[in-house]
């Protein structure tokens, strides 16, 4: 396995000694964030206010407004899941453009190996990056006010995190394999770049669109991500607010806020359970891998 190790260890420093490569893995987290501060904080509130007449009295406007600054981690958190397990794995395209991938097949280690190595790195990589977003915001949000949050649900939000990276990483990586050169790999990540933020709900809750067009977001297990964070981070405040109000609208609030915030994501108009959006997530992992697996004997030569 020193081989692997081997393989697996360059990979990762591939990605982290190209700064730019690293900034550009975020740009879609970044957009979201600029967005934010510029009109979706003032939208998501607004929003979440117009569900709350005739409750102002009990809810907490500083319980709103973490909500909402929850919601933007979530956004960030679940483009980063997407853009920077793809530039990870542009490493593969790399090294087929400069034709390093021939020295690398002439060695000992095994195909299987080689190609679980770009993979493994991918995951790591994304995972470490991801995970420093989620701890950084975690902090900032702890100076801005109280989440509300339980060691149980953070540690949660890290475990959905490396599900996250590791579906995406399965995912793309069957599709940077169609690419053998790196300016096609960069006007493929424009396009994820434009689209992430919409198929995730980052810009906009997938609650307000068709259920055409939420099916077929939710097609995509970063979708799921987002949902299963939502879970996680975001629902201590709505507890927290559920309390406040004290039973006096049944509950009616909180569902109709997790309902159009996308708390569970919906298949073919049928919402989907925290358990079935995980089995979905990791059932499309595994055929991705599949299909990962296919693809590769095919592409690289035979020793």
């Amino acid at each position: 396995m020193k081989g692997f190790t081997g393989l697996t260890k360059r990979n990762v420093q591939i990605y982290f000694k190209d700064v730019h490569t690293v900034i550009f893995s975020m740009l879609t987290s970044i957009i979201v964030f600029v967005l934010y501060l510029l009109f979706l904080k003032g939208t998501f509130v607004e929003a979440i206010e117009g569900s709350m007449q005739g409750l102002e009295s009990f809810i907490n406007a500083d319980d709103v407004t973490m909500f909402v600054n929850g919601v933007l981690l979530v956004g960030i958190l679940g483009s980063a899941t997407i853009t920077i397990p793809y530039n990870c794995l542009t490493t593969i395209v790399k090294d087929r453009e400069r034709k390093v991938d021939y020295d690398i097949l002439a060695t000992p280690v095994k195909r299987w190996q080689i190609i679980l190595s770009y993979l493994s790195a991918a995951v790591i990589s994304s995972f470490l990056m991801t995970s420093l977003l989620l701890s950084l915001g975690l902090i900032i949000l702890g100076f801005l006010g109280n989440m509300h949050l339980s060691a149980l649900s953070i540690l949660g939000a890290y475990g959905v995190i490396l599900l996250g990276c590791m579906s995406s990483s399965a995912l793309f990586m069957t599709v940077v394999l169609f690419f053998k050169s790196s300016s096609a790999a960069g006007a493929f990540f424009g396009i994820l770049s434009a689209a992430a933020g919409f198929v995730i709900g980052a810009y906009i809750p997938l609650s307000r669109f068709s259920p055409k067009i939420q099916t077929v977001c939710n097609l995509f297990p970063a979708s799921h991500i987002c949902a299963l964070l939502r879970n996680m981070l975001l629902t201590g405040c709505l507890d927290e607010m559920n309390r406040s109000i004290g039973g006096l609208d049944n509950g009616l609030f909180v569902d109709a806020i997790r309902q159009s915030m996308t708390f569970n994501a919906s298949l073919f108009e049928k919402s989907l359970p925290v358990n079935v959006m995980c089995i979905y997530i990791a059932g499309f992992t595994f055929v991705s891998l599949l299909v990962m697996i296919f693809l590769y004997t095919r592409v690289y030569k035979k020793n």
